[in-house]
């Protein structure tokens, strides 16, 4: 499987070349697990004929090698495209599934017994809804049963990669199994506590500076530290957030009640593949992510125009709605991590937003060194800005920044899934013998922010905690709201959104501009890597200072 950045143009050369007019018929990403493929694990079955299922059916992007070019343009800064992006119209006239070609997989699936039930040649997909008779006989494939090789579980997967017998390939199919359940990348104290065998009152060593219950942090207080300021709100800016499951916004209310804050902000919560979008405690569903993710959003970016939760069961399903969905949101924020069977899936999609100007941050995880069995994609996909955990002290409650060092689960490393190293992270000083970067794949993270055991929330319709969660899902979404601030800036000057900024901050960081911009973090570790003079594996640039909003404007 090819795995690197600016090579999904090869990838369907070759899978064309290898495939002749008969077999026209393939899937251009991989579907099967290697537990699978390797026998590594028995069948125990089959599903049912009559089980409905719900996929999510992706066609390729049309000149690939034609949207590399455009988007190593558009986010050059040294580039007369530089930040001239495409409206997701633009994007599908220029780039998307020809109206024959997208007609054509429509009517493929309804002959084959599937419902169409949601999707856009916009948004590249068509979801639909059939039997497992329907889905076998469309994609060639028997849906069997697994005994799970690490989990106490049975999960599904077709025995075979897909094919069809369409004259044009796909590119995936997104719900044909259930191997890696989705997961959120916070952590509870007291398990944490437990799982290491300590007390939960060692381990957080020092008392939060915080202005919400027990000096805890609150949303507020990272726009304090980070920011500063008062005139930026994020007015103008439509934020989004990457969510598995729903929430219950009473939850919310309940968190600015608690603190004496006001949000004025317009919340909507938008199923993208028929998920619900409601989260009751009492009916097994836990809120508390989806609830933190938006208190640290609207802490960082108190006046957003919008907040959208796009809500759904499949990557894919979630993030084409991202990337068509009016208004777009420009900035966006994911604190889930998952295991995909082939990390190219979300690619395309990546691209697309890069392309349109949308800031992707996903979370680098909250256990520390990056492994094959320790992963937290999407974070280590090159088209995505990753983000690690710090440990933040600020001068008093509702104060300015004082200190702040690694926060020991910070999830970084080298590219578990080996993806080839991008052109920035290519730059002379980057990569170092000090930081013990890899100069072949692709290294974790780009950015940090606090993710102690230091915050407030409030979730699951019961009573609010103070310092009990921490983790990179705090650091992310905090992150999202950060750039709103940068956009409204920007759109105020008469330029444009800053977009994927890493081909942007990381030449910029190797001058003394880095020194504005960024709180370099050279103080504590997390796993094999350490915080080091710049770049580093545990915190990337480190955390925002307000002058890298004038920096990115320009």
């Amino acid at each position: 499987m090819l795995r690197k950045t600016g090579s999904l143009s090869m990838a369907i050369t070759l899978a064309l070349a290898a495939t002749g007019t008969a077999q026209a018929a393939g899937v251009l990403t991989h579907h099967v697990r290697d537990v699978v493929s390797s026998n590594a694990v028995a069948s125990v079955g089959s599903l049912p004929a009559t089980q409905v299922m719900r996929l999510d059916v992706v066609l390729p992007v049309r000149d690939q090698a034609g949207l590399d070019a455009f988007v190593a343009d558009v986010t050059n800064p040294s580039s007369p495209s530089y930040r001239q992006y495409l409206t997701p119209a633009q994007f599908t006239a220029r780039f998307g599934p020809t109206q024959s070609d997208y007609d054509a997989v429509v009517n493929y699936l309804t002959r084959n017994g599937l419902t169409v039930v949601g999707g856009s040649r916009d948004g590249l997909d068509v979801q639909v809804s059939g039997s497992v008779a329907a889905v076998e006989k469309a994609f060639n494939v028997h849906m069997r049963t697994y005994q799970h090789p690490s989990e106490n579980r049975v999960f599904y997967s077709p025995d075979r990669e897909p094919t069809t017998a369409l004259a044009i390939p796909l590119w995936h199919v997104s719900g044909l199994d259930n191997y890696s359940i989705p997961h959120p990348l916070y952590v509870k104290k007291s398990d944490y506590a437990k799982a290491n065998g300590i007390s939960p009152e060692a381990v957080v060593a020092h008392a939060t500076t915080g202005s919400g219950p027990s000096a805890s942090f609150l949303g507020s207080d990272m726009r304090a530290a980070y920011y500063g300021g008062t005139a930026l709100t994020g007015s103008g800016q439509n934020l989004g957030l990457f969510e598995y499951e729903g929430t219950d916004l009473a939850d919310l209310t309940t968190y600015y009640t608690n603190v004496k804050q006001t949000n004025s902000v317009p919340i909507t919560l938008l199923s993208t593949d028929g998920t619900s979008t409601s989260c009751l405690y009492s009916s097994g569903c836990d809120d508390t992510e989806q609830t933190l993710d938006m208190t640290q959003a609207l802490g960082m970016a108190p006046g957003l125009s919008s907040l959208v939760m796009y809500i759904g069961s499949t990557d894919t399903a979630i993030i084409s709605a991202m990337t068509t969905h009016s208004p777009l949101p420009t900035t966006i924020g994911c604190s889930w991590g998952w295991t995909p069977a082939d990390p190219s899936t979300l690619d395309p999609y990546f691209e697309k937003m890069a392309a349109q100007g949308q800031t992707f941050f996903a979370a680098s995880g909250d256990d520390s060194t990056w492994s094959s069995r320790n992963e937290a994609w999407p974070a280590d996909d090159a088209y995505v800005i990753s983000v690690g955990g710090t440990d933040l002290t600020t001068a008093s409650a509702a104060g300015a920044w004082k200190s702040e060092t690694a926060w020991t689960d910070s999830g970084g490393g080298i590219s578990p899934d080996k993806i080839a190293i991008p052109s920035w992270q290519q730059l002379s000083g980057v990569i170092t013998s000090t930081n013990k970067g890899s100069t072949k794949y692709r290294n974790g993270p780009d950015v940090s922010a606090n993710a102690n055991f230091t915050f407030y929330t409030c979730a699951d319709q019961t009573s609010c905690l103070a310092n009990e969660y921490g983790g990179t899902s705090f650091a992310a979404p905090m992150w999202a709201g950060f750039i709103a601030l940068v956009n409204q800036q920007i759109v105020a000057n008469g330029g444009s959104r800053i977009g994927n900024f890493n081909a942007t901050i990381y030449p910029q960081n190797i001058t003394s501009t880095y020194a504005t911009d960024f709180h370099d973090i050279t103080s504590g570790k997390s796993g094999s890597y350490s915080a080091v003079t710049g770049y580093d594996l545990v915190t990337g640039w480190g955390s925002p200072k307000a002058g890298l909003i004038t920096t990115l404007e320009q």
